[in-house]
């Protein structure tokens, strides 16, 4: 492209022009395709990250991009004042994919966890007879749902909080993946628990096996919405089409995001029964771009690529080699290894390095990863990644670690 800046214009761009709220690794990416990216200069590296799981099915799918291609030759946005051909159709199925009966889309992941937290609430009011203005919800040690003002109101995590108060009040954290304080925490005013079925962010952080279920069974019992964030988990990456299929259980309210996108644009979407989504009503909650044709197409063709649950058996098959040969690695300057699925959280001996040291180092031998809490490092390669890529991958990070530790 005539437009296109070279990869030192673009840093420098970016560097006088763009918020820092990020601090990226020294990469200019310029191109890509399925499992892998090429700089600015030709250099080509294999995604271990994957959009942090929005690109579970690789960068620029063909299904999906014929999709985006096809709609943008029609209409792409209506705004909700009109009906478009193309909403039904996405929500009845996303509706039959996640066993349930309604949709709101929206297009962020935080825009999603924001709108269950106001459905939460008002049903709490008009369904539960939590008086007015007293809800609260309880959520998880270590939990990450997004960076908004309420959001960070419940997060412990300092960097996302420190200097944005006044918080949002209403909540309540205990530790995750403990039932008997999660017991403990629900009162008369609470109007659901909310929690990602794993961990993310706080590093693929996996809860003892039987805790989804007993948070089912607690919500259940006390008359409280379960509420699942499955916006990094959900859609394939953990080797079923959500995380809660691992323990069978449904969610009164699912939140999905990242992968519905297609790794094309932002997608996102609360689903659960009537009995819940009932209590919107028009004029109550909205978003201009929330369900537009663009999106409702490509998400279509994300549901289609899913139906026949090969993509969900890949990432199992594969998520099964990446961790046996991850797991080789402790005691070799990895302390811990984490995973479910294709998704893993590695824990770097801090003796060696921090995660930030060797991501670094991975990035020059030609992967690409990120780290999190300053020892973690996160990987989630796309799904159609190939086997041998995998092994590769996996090779240079023992290569980086055995520089690192003189073996």
């Amino acid at each position: 492209m005539e437009n296109t800046p070279s990869g030192s214009t673009a840093l420098a761009l970016e560097q006088a022009h763009t918020a820092r709220n990020y601090a990226p690794l020294p990469v200019v990416i310029s191109q890509a395709d399925g499992a892998w990216v090429t700089d600015t200069t030709g250099v080509r590296y294999f995604d271990c990250l994957a959009g942090y799981s929005a690109l579970n099915f690789g960068h620029r799918h063909p299904r999906l991009v014929q999709a985006a291609v096809d709609q943008l030759s029609r209409v792409t946005l209506t705004s909700r004042a009109f009906h478009h051909d193309q909403l039904g159709a996405f929500c009845a199925e996303l509706a039959d994919l996640t066993g349930t009966e309604a949709v709101l889309p929206m297009n962020t992941g935080a825009e999603a966890v924001e709108s269950a937290l106001k459905i939460a609430r008002k049903w709490g009011y008009e369904i539960k007879g939590v008086p007015e203005n007293q809800a609260t919800i309880v959520v998880a040690d270590g939990n990450f749902h997004g960076r908004t003002t309420s959001i960070i109101s419940f997060s412990g995590d300092k960097d996302a909080t420190a200097g944005f108060g006044p918080y949002t009040p209403g909540f309540r954290s205990v530790p995750f993946g403990d039932t008997d304080a999660l017991a403990d925490a629900i009162d008369a005013t609470t109007v659901a628990v909310l929690i990602e079925p794993i961990q993310g962010e706080a590093g693929v952080v996996i809860p003892p096996d039987g805790y989804l279920r007993a948070v089912r069974h607690l919500c259940t019992d006390r008359n409280v919405l379960f509420v699942a964030d499955e916006i990094q988990s959900g859609l394939a990456r953990t080797g079923r089409t959500f995380a809660c299929d691992h323990e069978d259980v449904r969610p009164d309210l699912m939140l999905l995001g990242k992968a519905l996108g297609g790794g094309i644009l932002p997608v996102s979407a609360v689903v659960g029964g009537w009995d819940v989504l009932g209590v919107l009503r028009p004029g109550q909650h909205g978003s201009t771009f929330g369900g537009n044709p663009l999106a409702a197409a490509v998400g279509r063709a994300v549901i289609a690529l899913l139906r026949d649950g090969s993509l969900q058996q890949r990432a199992q098959r594969l998520g099964e080699d990446m961790a046996g040969r991850l797991d080789q690695l402790i005691g070799h300057g990895v302390t811990a290894v984490r995973s479910r699925g294709l998704w893993a959280g590695v824990d770097i001996d801090p003796a060696v390095a921090t995660g930030r040291q060797i991501c670094e180092r991975l990035m020059r031998r030609g992967v690409l990863a990120k780290e999190t809490h300053g020892a973690t490092i996160r990987l989630a390669p796309p799904i159609i990644a190939e086997t041998t890529d995998l092994t590769w991958a996996i090779e240079q990070l023992a290569a980086v670690l055995d520089e690192r530790t003189g073996q």
